[in-house]
């Protein structure tokens, strides 16, 4: 049964039609040259529009449309693939019909490409052949190459293993090089080993805490001039324990191509260009499926919110919204964005909020750690806190509970902060295992992924979670329409002020580790 208010209208209705009142009589006020108080308060939860106007129902369509696209062009959406072309071709056709010039923001980048799996083998004093995947994997921008060499531990007791030039001093040049993970980066141990001779690198995992042990999944951010895998922490114990004579053997088949994808930007006709919120969520997929919660969930939730916020009229603030390309590889489309800001142009950003992984099957409820409060986090730019809060203080208004999640640099807010800029997001969970008291606060299975069918061909309709997308849709939905009315907790609407470069240091480049 409907409630009707004394007009006649459902209540959503009647308030939707007093915030289009207020519209009309902030255009007489402009058009007379004068503008109405405008609140430094926060839309309080239960007054919201943006929220009842984004349904789960519209972004189930939209799901449902990038699950048939992906299904017809080769089973996944990833850049560079016929079925990012067409995912894209909706995004813009649905944008468009909302109203909006799209613009394609094209870049180019160096594409690290594997076309074999690689090996790893000790072949002196024993033979052992270890598997790729559960004992190493290549780190991305490896060089090729294929070479048996003698193998030399490079000061692998120590956190700072290969992390100067000193480490090699004793080094025997034409060896390969094990190394232990820490404190600097991979690149920066790798092109250490390379400058001092070797001819391959093996880093292995240091073991420190039980997140600590496994394979690596690595990343040396440029191209290598030899090849480099970074293996497990048991692997590391059984080539240190080898003894002398230790010869190992590391194949890599790969090569750094150039390629070119583009991103999509969209931006409501009215509000302050000098006062931008950017809100973003990756298009692509990974090649190995349809990508539906990573990230169908996060482009079909920031779709129809793009479609909805015109309907509240024209914000304070100008919102952009930001289709990314090619994350999958390394966070490239958003970090090729924000590079080619100039510094105004960076300035004008109030705030990013980011989308990725809304739907996940074992969900949580994770907020961007903008109070910099876990020790994973970077340090967040001033302002990340206060979106945080706003977040958190939604969900508590509706009754939910939510919990903080690392800035650990996994996906496309990195490069906003690296700019300086307040940056915040919601997200679901990924490849981590739900705690006890995790369960206890969302439902779900304990001891389960959050998502366990992230990063395959079973990322599919069929395993998203709609109370998640729901939940989280509303979330994210508010946010925007509070930043769209007023940024003042975030950046004190100071849209001219300067802006530092953040000394943020992340120890990830999306799915890849650095260090």
């Amino acid at each position: 049964m409907s409630v009707r208010t004394p007009t006649g209208l459902p209540p959503q209705t009647a308030r939707l039609g007093r915030r289009l009142s207020v519209v009309a009589v902030t255009a007489v006020l402009a058009a007379l040259g004068l503008s109405p108080a405008s609140s430094a308060s926060p839309i309080p939860a239960d007054e919201a529009l943006l929220p009842r106007l984004v349904t789960t129902g519209a972004i189930r369509t939209h799901l449902q449309n990038l699950s048939t696209i992906a299904e017809y062009n080769g089973g996944n959406r990833a850049s560079g693939t016929p079925g990012y072309d067409v995912a894209a071709k909706y995004v813009v056709d649905q944008l468009e019909r909302a109203g909006y010039k799209v613009v394609k923001n094209h870049y180019s980048f160096d594409e690290w490409v594997e076309h074999s799996g690689a090996v790893l083998a000790q072949t002196a004093p024993e033979s052992r052949d270890f598997v790729r995947g559960e004992d190493f994997l290549t780190m991305t921008y490896s060089a090729a190459g294929d070479v048996t060499a003698p193998a030399a531990p490079v000061d692998a007791d120590s956190a700072d293993s290969g992390c100067e030039e000193a480490d090699f001093a004793d080094f025997p040049a034409g060896a390969i090089a094990v190394l232990r993970r820490g404190t600097c980066t991979f690149e920066q141990k790798v092109a250490n080993a390379a400058a001092a001779g070797a001819v391959g690198a093996v880093v292995f995992n240091h073991g420190a805490t039980p997140n600590d042990t496994g394979v690596i999944s690595g990343t040396l951010s440029n191209p290598a001039a030899i090849p480099a895998v970074g293996a497990s922490a048991a692997v590391g114990e059984a080539l240190l324990g080898a003894g002398g004579g230790l010869e190992l053997r590391l194949k890599v088949d790969a090569e750094v191509r150039t390629s070119h994808s583009y991103n999509l930007i969209a931006e409501t006709k009215g509000g302050d260009r000098n006062n931008v919120v950017v809100v973003g969520a990756h298009l692509d997929s990974v090649h190995d499926g349809p990508g539906i919660n990573d990230n169908g969930s996060g482009t079909a939730v920031l779709l129809e919110i793009a479609k909805q916020v015109n309907r509240l009229g024209p914000p304070e603030n100008k919102v952009r919204f930001a289709f990314w390309g090619t994350e999958e590889a390394g966070l490239v489309g958003s970090t090729r964005y924000v590079e080619g800001l100039s510094d105004r142009e960076r300035e004008r950003i109030a705030l990013y909020l980011n989308f990725d992984m809304l739907g996940s099957h074992n969900y949580a409820r994770f907020v961007y750690d903008g109070r910099n409060e876990l020790p994973g986090s970077a340090p967040a730019p001033a302002g990340s806190a206060a979106i945080q809060k706003v977040f958190e203080d939604y969900f508590t208004a509706r009754g939910l509970e939510s919990e903080p999640t690392e800035f650990s640099g996994r996906s496309d807010y990195r490069a906003f902060m690296l700019a300086g800029i307040p940056s915040g997001g919601l997200f679901s969970g990924a490849n981590g295992t739900k705690t006890e008291e995790q369960a206890a606060r969302y439902g779900g299975t304990a001891g389960a992924k959050f998502d366990p069918f992230y990063h395959t061909a079973d990322d599919t309709l069929a395993h998203i979670n709609w109370n998640a997308v729901e939940e989280l849709s509303d979330g994210a939905a508010y946010a925007v329409e509070v930043f769209a009315a007023s940024t003042l907790p975030v950046n004190g609407v100071a849209p001219f002020s300067a802006r530092a470069l953040s000394d943020a240091s992340f120890d990830r480049i999306g799915e890849r580790w650095t260090r």
